[in-house]
């Protein structure tokens, strides 16, 4: 069995090369790793440190400008060739220790997806306008879609490669988040939620997330429940 794991990066090179570590140093046992790195045009020197790393675990694809992460992860997935796929942020706020826990209820047969949920557990989660905002979004979608999610907006979602076969993502940016949860719960998936381990960043240390994202994922929410796309 292989794991496809995709990373989108931009402007990341004070972390890329610690994550790659990060995740290199995971065991999984018989699992094999499958790493898919893109570059979404950064300017900071994330595409120099990339242009050296690639080899047969590790497949590095530019983008020929900066598109957003909605679009990386779309690119990421076409060249994906695991049994499953898992998405990593390319910084430290989300721990790769994590995966053993995340893979089982998939491996074990209770399900084709899971997230790694932020707010299950101990974390220590400043109240910022990104907490409430994310809390927010989940309770929308649990109530839009019937099903009961804590933290729709995690970057830590694990399904079988199958389930994204054939559905066409349109947004670019932070939309994917609330569209994937869509298309993936329109489909009748049930997703499992997995406590994690959480170390958030400030935007002064790289957050690019914004208020206007959320709005966005809002609209996005509404616009996919009712859609046969």
């Amino acid at each position: 069995m292989k794991l496809s794991i995709l990373i989108p990066a931009y402007n990341e090179s004070k972390t890329i090369l610690g994550i790659i570590k990060r995740i290199q140093n995971v065991d999984l046992g018989e699992i094999e790793k499958e790493l898919i790195i893109i570059d979404d045009f950064s300017t900071d020197g994330t595409r120099e440190i990339l242009k050296s790393m690639e080899d047969d675990k590790i497949k590095v694809l530019f983008s020929e400008k900066n598109f957003g992460k909605g679009h990386s992860i779309v690119k990421g997935m076409n060249f994906a060739t695991g049994d499953l796929i898992i998405i990593q942020d390319a910084d430290f706020e989300y721990n790769p220790d994590d995966y053993p826990k995340l893979l089982r209820p998939i491996l074990d047969g209770r399900t084709n997806v899971v997230y790694g949920s932020r707010f299950l557990g101990n974390n220590q989660i400043p109240k910022t306008k990104f907490y409430f905002g994310n809390k927010f979004l989940s309770l929308l979608t649990s109530v839009l879609y019937f099903s009961k999610i804590t933290d729709m907006e995690t970057c830590y979602k694990v399904f079988k490669r199958e389930i994204v076969k054939g559905m066409k993502i349109k947004s670019k940016r932070f939309g994917l988040e609330p569209e994937l949860t869509s298309k993936i719960l329109n489909r009748g998936n049930k997703i499992i939620e997995i406590p994690i381990s959480y170390n958030p960043r400030s935007v002064l240390q790289g957050k690019k997330i914004k208020p206007i994202d959320g709005l966005k994922a809002i609209l996005t929410l509404f616009i996919f429940r009712f859609s046969k796309n």
